[in-house]
């Protein structure tokens, strides 16, 4: 067989074997916030196979400044969604966040109500497109950074939405952030920290343990530890086991970069199967 042809057949079969979970956006009218959003949508390769089955859905959040592109183009290895949601036959949902939303429903800015975007519009918006198991124990929600609060503050919040939550280099005390861009990101939706710093406590994941507690939701966050994120992540830590709130808390070597947050994904997604098996007794 001449070279070329060679060449031609190994080149379709290497890329009909990385493409096998199929990547869809999906648009999704936000009425409370009265725009048009988007979210990457990874389906399992068995998807379009299996007619009748239902599966599992994680909400993987983003960062600051970030879009729902951003776990699909800007992680190092560009197919590691596609292979979690094959391995785990797992729907992956990257929704927009917003540049700056830090996930909440601001009481200053009526834009910026992604609380209930995240927990009510987009999951409505998945279950009536996908087949997607449409109780708690089939719903997972992690993200990074920006997102790492995301979803740990969502998940205390909504402890009847979602089974397990986990955070990769979480921003999980936003009242102790100095200054920045990043304390005017969160101004903007609270108001000045010099006058409303009860609602940057009020707010911040380290000072939620109490909810946490009181909720069943299994919980994993890791960070690196080069991060400079690192102590919120372990005063969080040594709140859960001051509390004795059973949780999973790992650190790695890594600082705040895309490659560790690639790394960190396929711990989540194990973490994630095995609270299932643990409800499901599989």
């Amino acid at each position: 067989m001449p070279t070329k042809y060679l060449l031609l057949i190994l080149t379709f079969f290497t890329f009909y074997t990385t493409q096998a979970a199929q990547v869809d956006t999906l648009k999704i009218t936000s009425t409370a916030m009265n725009q048009k959003l988007h979210a990457g949508i990874v389906v399992p390769d068995s998807y379009k196979k299996q007619k009748k089955a239902t599966y599992p859905v994680l909400y993987l959040l983003h960062g600051y400044s970030g879009n729902f592109r951003d776990w699909l183009t800007k992680v190092p290895d560009k197919s590691v969604l596609t292979s979690m949601a094959d391995q785990y036959q797992t729907i992956i949902v990257t929704p927009d966040g917003g540049f700056s939303s830090w996930y909440l429903d601001s009481p200053l800015d009526k834009n910026s109500r992604y609380e209930t975007f995240i927990t009510q519009e987009l999951v409505q918006a998945v279950e009536a497109k996908y087949r997607a198991i449409t109780t708690r124990e089939g719903r997972f929600i992690s993200g990074l950074s920006m997102g790492g609060h995301g979803a740990l503050y969502l998940s205390a919040r909504h402890p009847d939405l979602y089974l397990a939550a986990g955070s990769m280099s979480g921003a999980l005390d936003i009242a102790s952030i100095q200054g920045g861009d990043l304390t005017k990101s969160i101004e903007a939706l609270l108001g000045p920290k010099s006058q409303n710093y009860g609602q940057f406590i009020q707010n911040s994941v380290v000072n939620m343990v109490p909810q946490i507690k009181a909720n069943s939701v299994k919980i994993l966050f890791d960070c690196g530890v080069d991060d400079f994120l690192i102590e919120s992540n372990r005063e969080l830590h040594r709140r859960l086991v001051t509390e004795k709130v059973p949780h999973e808390y790992i650190e790695r070597p890594g600082a705040h970069t895309w490659a560790y947050w690639g790394n960190a994904l396929p711990y989540h997604m194990l973490f994630f199967q095995k609270a299932r098996q643990e409800v499901s007794g599989k």
